[in-house]
């Protein structure tokens, strides 16, 4: 496929999502991935845009993680990549390594709300290796977020932490992720604000 032909919209505001689950068991079919179905549920649920998903259940292997990346922003056009799995302190967990290598500036501040966000529940968040990047090519730039492996704390570390009266303690990653795709050139991103409310300085709301 062109770059031209990838970077086309259905709408002005249509988001092109990539999610990736890395799991050596669940691409060999040995069980039932849950990773990128609680992903796109909770991103239908939270995204008002028009959004395209684009899903890859892959092994957990640096080269093909990094490829997959790579596909999904310079082939498929994506404005944000999540992935989901392999980010633990064992030998085959390899995405965190696997994204830097796929992005051009790292951005830290993702992986570190996640850990506080998870802390919350269990001290092994302290295990946990997940970071974020862009990747930035020639005409195109996009996100790329590690997340946690099980359904639940994906939700956890995008939605954050909320008290009985629905008040956010803890904000969830995802509330800043629309401002950043603003700033790298993507859609402007509006989300269901019962669920979380993307923050954006007062200047770069638009009305």
């Amino acid at each position: 496929m062109k770059h031209t032909e990838a970077l086309k919209r259905k709408t002005p505001n249509e988001v092109k999502i990539g999610l990736i689950s890395v799991s050596d068991r669940a691409s060999k079919g040995i069980y039932q991935d849950e990773g990128i179905p609680a992903l796109q549920a909770w991103l239908m649920k939270t995204i008002s845009n028009d959004c395209t998903f684009h899903e890859r259940l892959i092994a957990d292997e640096s080269e093909i993680i990094t490829e997959t990346i790579v596909e999904l922003v310079d082939e498929l056009g994506c404005d944000l990549v999540l992935t989901t799995g392999g980010t633990g302190p064992s030998r085959r967990d390899v995405t965190p390594e696997a994204t830097l290598e796929a992005g051009t500036r790292e951005m830290p501040g993702f992986g570190e709300q996640m850990r506080q966000i998870s802390l919350k529940f269990v001290p092994t968040a302290i295990l946990s290796r997940q970071t974020a990047v862009l990747r930035e090519i020639e005409g195109h730039a996009a996100l790329v977020i590690n997340l946690p492996g099980q359904p639940k704390a994906i939700a956890e570390t995008l939605e954050g932490l909320k008290d009985e009266n629905g008040k956010s303690i803890v904000p969830g990653i995802f509330a800043a992720v629309p401002y950043c795709i603003d700033l790298i050139g993507g859609p402007y991103i509006e989300t269901n604000e019962e669920i979380i409310k993307a923050f954006r300085p007062k200047s770069a709301i638009k009305k």
